[in-house]
């Protein structure tokens, strides 16, 4: 199984959750493509069996901008695929994981485990509760 993990993150909150995330993907002994969004492949991403995507809450609960240009250009080649998004967030109820998970199930993605939002540094539980999102996903 080949998983892509595509995160963006500004104050490493989000980076946090991904490596915790490829850790436990790892574990399971899947192949892992990691990247952050602003350097990610469109083609190695969308060639994933499994496909989990990070982006921190920005502004009024928008996905952070290299995570919104990374989306927009595979939006159209996510069909049939199996997605999970997760991210983190100062304020606000996961609205923007929510729009994102509309905007992927509108274009055929199918979502994979419920959307994982952590508040601000996920500290050891939160960790924890990244890992066992990740195993779930897959």
């Amino acid at each position: 199984m080949k998983v892509a993990i595509v995160y963006a993150s500004t104050t490493g909150n989000t980076e946090s959750m991904a490596n915790a995330i490829k850790e436990a993907v790892e574990e399971t002994g899947a192949e892992v493509y990691f990247s952050t969004a602003d350097s990610a492949s469109v083609a190695d991403t969308v060639g994933c069996d499994v496909i989990l995507l990070g982006s921190p809450a920005m502004g009024d609960e928008v996905l952070e901008d290299s995570a919104e240009a990374f989306f927009s250009g595979i939006e159209g080649q996510i069909s049939g695929k199996n997605i999970g998004l997760f991210g983190s967030y100062d304020w606000g109820d996961g609205q923007w994981l929510r729009d994102w998970q509309d905007r992927v199930e509108s274009c055929g993605g199918k979502i994979v485990a419920e959307n994982l939002q952590i508040q601000l540094t996920p500290e050891d539980d939160g960790l924890a509760k990244c890992k066992d999102w990740a195993k779930s996903a897959l």
